[in-house]
């Protein structure tokens, strides 16, 4: 084996040399070399767009792309479908290095369930606003003959009728029912035989009555546009209530 001799400086600064140029080779092998080798260094995956995805199809973009995944969090989104992505991170499109975990948020099966808040006694504005910070739905606006004006009265869902406090599964459409302003009284109706079709309106949106069917058919015994027949199903007799329909037979065809 070759020794180099040490008999002078020259050679101890030779040994020093050799043993720098020795660091620098391992030093500069190992940062720019090996470390870039072992850990794919310059190497990029761009992350896929997982929302929507249902768990199987998630499952096949994550192995396709060298990457891995952890389930964060589990909520409940009343109109995404069951069992599918609703959030990740890394975002779509991000650059990462394979092997990087991506963590989802999953749409649960099972909605939880909701405390119904306090709604009688609400605009329906306002109980449109409970309802959706406690995470349900508003359904259908009923109006119902109650002096209470535009005032939720009643609250419904699933057909029935439901309290405050009451258990509801979450994004639950709840139909809320408000007064219209007038009390639930009987009252005579008027005979609108022969009267023009206008006035008939007019009185019967100042009595709360509604105008139900209208057909047009010929008579002479009636100018055009007057109404010579009148009917109303749910009304008792000759009383009506505040919000019944009145069915209508008016002279001529409906450009009259």
């Amino acid at each position: 084996m070759a020794q180099i001799p040490t008999n002078s400086k020259k050679d101890l600064f030779t040994h020093i040399a050799i043993l720098i140029s020795l660091f620098l080779v391992l030093f500069f092998g190992f940062f720019f070399v090996y470390l870039p080798w072992s850990t794919h260094h310059g190497e990029t995956i761009q992350v896929p767009n997982l929302k929507g995805m249902t768990v199987e199809k998630m499952e096949e973009a994550i192995d396709s792309n060298d990457l891995s995944y952890e389930v964060a969090d589990c909520t409940y989104t009343a109109d995404k479908p069951p069992l599918t992505v609703l959030s990740q991170y890394p975002l779509p499109n991000a650059l990462v290095k394979s092997g990087r975990k991506i963590y989802i948020t999953i749409n649960s099966e099972t909605p939880p369930t909701i405390k119904l808040p306090t709604l009688v006694g609400l605009s329906v504005r306002s109980a449109e606003q409970q309802l959706y910070i406690a995470g349900l739905r508003k359904g259908i606006v009923h109006e119902v003959n109650d002096p209470r004006v535009k005032e939720v009265i009643e609250a419904q869902a699933f057909g029935k009728k439901i309290e405050a406090g009451a258990s509801i599964p979450k994004g639950t459409m709840v139909d809320l029912y408000i007064g219209n302003g007038t009390a639930d009284v009987d009252m005579e109706i008027p005979d609108f035989v022969g009267k023009p079709m206008d006035e008939v309106t007019i009185v019967l949106a100042g009595m709360n009555l509604k105008v139900g069917k209208i057909t047009y058919e010929a008579n002479d015994a009636f100018p055009a546009g007057t109404v010579f027949k009148q009917s109303c199903a749910t009304c008792t007799g000759t009383s009506v209530k505040p919000g019944d329909l009145i069915d209508l037979w008016v002279v001529g065809g409906e450009d009259q």
